[in-house]
């Protein structure tokens, strides 16, 4: 496998091989392309947890104990939040949240991509995904991050600034089952930061 340059980039989405809607040109790095921060963020639920965003916040209790992979994610221990334009996202210390990229991806069946956070934001404390480093061949849509700030204090996170970065590989040959064409895949075409629908692999859903 090698990884596609800037020279190989732009050509491949020039021709639209790699789509990458809303994409800046400035964004388009020595070996990888910068993606944006968007605005919706899924903020998962504590007990008498306050959470400001912009405004003050307060989620009640719950009476769910527990996650369950094999039941899914019970819709009242999240709550997805849009944050209004010129506004920061406060995202507290020791706190996971779900964010989502600005730009709509689609990925050809002969390249995958590689997720990596910024050395600027982690620096900050801040980690970009904790597990879902690498996109499929063959994935549409605005790619999910996972988000913890593993720093003492809280940090503003702007939507629009930069927050990751994708890094191109060709494989020895084109996917014979890429992502878009597996029955099983759950996050085609996503468009705001899902949760984990493990529970349909698990209950054969």
């Amino acid at each position: 496998m090698a990884v596609l340059s800037d020279r190989e980039l732009k050509k491949f989405i020039e021709k639209g091989r790699i789509v990458i809607e809303g994409l800046k040109e400035e964004n388009i790095g020595p070996a990888s392309v910068d993606l944006t921060l968007g605005n919706e963020f899924r903020v998962f639920k504590h007990s008498e947890v306050t959470h400001v965003n912009p405004e003050f916040r307060v989620f009640k209790h719950s009476e769910v104990t527990h996650v369950n992979p094999r039941e899914g994610l019970k819709e009242e221990l999240t709550e997805l939040i849009t944050v209004p334009e010129n506004k920061p996202f406060i995202i507290h210390p020791n706190e996971f949240v779900l964010a989502i990229t600005r730009e709509y991806v689609k990925i050809p069946s002969d390249l995958m991509a590689r997720l990596d956070g910024r050395s600027s934001l982690g620096r900050l404390g801040i980690i970009v995904h904790s597990t879902a480093g690498s996109v499929d061949p063959g994935f549409e849509g605005k790619i999910t991050l996972e988000v913890t700030n593993i720093a003492r204090v809280p940090v503003q996170l702007w939507p629009g600034m930069k927050i990751c970065r994708l890094t191109f590989e060709t494989l020895t040959s084109e996917s014979e089952m890429p992502y878009n064409k597996r029955k099983d895949s759950k996050y085609l075409g996503q468009k705001g930061p899902e949760v984990s629908k493990i529970h349909k692999e698990l209950s054969g859903k």
